[in-house]
């Protein structure tokens, strides 16, 4: 296949950006996108130019290093992540445009790498269990009912990629915070911080200055892992009934 790209290149967080054209030939429709970027990268190496920065990681589909809005899509045109996209996925003479997440929470470090350290923080904010340090707990010592088990493993599927709020037209970043409150609040381990997290994660991600949310659906059709928007409304509940009580 032969291949027309259109890349975002920015030297720096302070510099001004632009879309550069390269021309790629010889690429198998078995590589991931990954593997076609790699490809780019030696030949640009080879010519004495710099290569351009992706974020990448376990290639596996796991991690949610792999931040790429291809063509105007998170992720590109199928529900996966980066990595496991193909370019059978491509014609031989597309042309390829690929940007980094366009977000004001997620500045870019440089050409396709942003900064994602604002979902660290609202992690930090609330997304931890009061526990005893010391031996393991029995296993058995506290029982979980199977929805909240099934409901607990659905919302922590959520790999903090960040497509939820590429995809965003406000640049909300509800799915993510939503995924990470209810994936602890279901379960009665999460229950002594159960208002306190979900009051202050929220602060957070609106102090992180994420957009706000209306309920488009856009975040939940990009999620590489499926996310389903009631975890959003869940969480509003959760909120509603945490302001109510004032913690």
């Amino acid at each position: 296949m032969r291949l027309t790209l259109r890349v975002w290149r920015q030297k720096n967080a302070e510099a001004d950006g632009t879309m550069s054209t390269y021309e790629v030939d010889g690429i198998a429709k078995d590589m991931s996108f990954l593997e076609m970027l790699d490809t780019l990268n030696e030949s640009l190496i080879l010519a004495g130019e710099d290569p351009v920065a992706f974020d990448h990681d376990c290639r596996e589909g796991i991690c949610g290093a792999c931040s790429l809005v291809i063509n105007g899509e998170a992720h590109g045109p199928e529900r996966t992540t980066t990595c496991q996209l193909h370019m059978r996925s491509f014609a031989d003479g597309d042309t390829i445009d690929i940007e980094p997440w366009r977000a004001a929470a997620f500045p870019v470090v440089k050409d396709l790498v942003v900064d994602r350290s604002a979902f660290d923080r609202i992690i930090q904010a609330g997304g931890y269990i009061t526990a005893p340090t010391g031996a393991a707990p029995e296993a058995h010592a506290t029982p979980v009912p199977k929805p909240a088990a099934d409901a607990a493993f659905e919302h922590a599927e959520c790999i903090g990629c960040g497509a939820c709020v590429a995809a965003c037209p406000n640049g909300a970043a509800m799915l993510f915070t939503s995924a990470k409150v209810n994936h602890l609040n279901v379960l009665p381990q999460g229950a002594p911080e159960r208002a306190s997290r979900v009051l202050d994660m929220v602060a957070q991600m609106d102090e992180e200055g994420f957009g706000g949310c209306t309920l488009t659906g856009e975040c939940a059709t990009a999620c590489p892992k499926g996310i389903e928007l009631f975890s959003i409304t869940t969480m509003n509940r959760e909120f509603v009934r945490a302001a109510r009580k004032g913690r």
